[in-house]
């Protein structure tokens, strides 16, 4: 890879986080705390199975919830380009406060499943409008940092919330989902407060929201995004297999539940301990580059996981595409907000939303499917799409950057 430093030296990872904005910490604060209050997807199959209902009715809500997840990104994608990223936050977060509160309450398969979806639109519009808090606060230097700190703040979250979930559970699914909702309020509060004061310059992105041609057509009609989020696509069907090819290829091999769980604790081990140094070093780098390797280390390591037996080799591919999840997941952010025009943040974080929910529904869907006919036939689709989306990535550059890029 080629390196992406003209004439100044970038800044340290260390010194940039020491300079970001006090609005990105606060975003990344609520972050945490919704990722450690979020019960529902992890627990509403159990809670369903708990109350009686069958693996199919589990499969509606479920499929509900997926779709309400997609249209909810790109709802608040719109929202947050038009009411504002605080309000579009504080919308969201209250809605799915009072709908989740519902959910323990209600008996009927077809209302479970109508609630459930829209909880599941309502859950995302927040999430383009946090994007977009951090694009409008930090400079161009600091979106990897940003984005690579609240990263770490899910990240955190999510362990928590694991560990929290399953034992608030095993006492009460009443007060599980309770406890979400007042996590969410949590946060609300959190946004109420700290989250008033505008970023102080936004005049270009002000102009632009005012242009009533600023919209989703406007946004699928820009060639460098539509190839982002078919690589979105095909890169979050390839990495959601951790939680479908691999744990059923663990089984195959005659290793337990425990084994897969001690795998996946490596991953997030991984995880906190080295995504953030590992950001400082791609820093360097130009981002299309960046996303490319990503892509393909994560494409090997779980091609490779359908060849491999024993905890010892398995664990190798485990590093393998926790490193590319590392390098990715942070990068593919910030790099959208570099590929987008003034005042459509918003929207093309929404849309990449809706691309990453495509993909992790997509891949269990048909990735269950075809590993039930062909072991081999996942793990050589999961090969195929890694190149793919690797050569996508590679494609996500402004015309005007090549100029540059030729000229410097």
């Amino acid at each position: 890879m080629e390196s992406d430093r003209p004439s100044i030296e970038k800044p340290r990872l260390r010194d940039t986080l020491r300079g970001l904005p006090r609005r990105v910490w606060v975003v990344s604060l609520g972050s945490l705390i919704l990722s450690a209050g979020s019960f529902l997807p992890s627990f509403i199959v159990l809670y369903l199975a708990g109350n009686g209902h069958s693996s199919s009715a589990a499969g509606l809500v479920l499929g509900a919830s997926g779709v309400g997840s997609v249209l909810g990104s790109v709802i608040g994608g719109h929202l947050t380009d038009t009411i504002g990223r605080r309000a579009a936050i504080l919308l969201s977060v209250v809605a799915t406060a009072g709908l989740t509160a519902m959910v323990p309450f209600v008996g009927p398969i077809a209302l479970i499943v109508v609630l459930v979806g829209l909880i599941g639109l309502v859950s995302q519009i927040h999430r383009p409008a946090m994007a977009a808090v951090l694009v409008d606060s930090v400079t161009a230097d600091q979106r990897l940092a940003a984005f690579g700190v609240l990263r770490f703040a899910q990240n955190i979250g999510v362990a928590l919330g694991g560990a929290v979930g399953g034992v608030v559970a095993s006492m009460s699914y009443v007060g599980l989902f309770l406890g979400e909702a007042a996590a969410l309020l949590l946060f609300g509060l959190i946004v109420t407060v700290l989250l008033r004061d505008a970023p102080a310059v936004q005049t270009d992105a002000e102009e632009a929201e005012k242009d009533t041609e600023a919209g989703y057509r406007q946004a699928l009609g820009d060639r460098t995004l539509v190839r982002f989020l078919l690589m979105s696509v095909f890169a979050m069907f390839v990495y959601i297999q951790t939680t479908v090819g691999l744990p059923l290829h663990v089984g195959d091999v005659g290793m337990s539940a425990r084994d897969f769980g001690l795998l996946m604790a490596l991953n997030g081990v991984l995880v906190v301990l080295f995504e953030l140094p590992l950001i400082g070093v791609v820093s360097k780098y130009r981002p299309h580059y960046v996303l490319a390797v990503g892509n393909l280390f994560t494409c090997v390591g779980l091609a490779l996981t359908g060849f491999t037996t024993g905890m010892g080799l398995l664990a190798v591919t485990v590093l393998i595409w926790t490193i590319g999840e590392m390098v990715y997941s942070s990068v593919a952010q910030a790099h959208l907000a570099s590929l987008t025009p003034p005042g459509m943040t918003g929207r093309y974080q929404g849309l990449y939303g809706a691309a990453y929910t495509v993909g992790t529904g997509a891949g269990p869907v048909i990735g269950g499917a075809l590993y039930t006919l062909a072991p081999w036939a996942l793990w050589v689709m999961v090969g195929v799409l890694g190149l793919v989306s690797a050569q996508l990535c590679l494609r996500l550059r402004r015309p005007d950057d090549v100029v540059a890029v030729a000229h410097s």
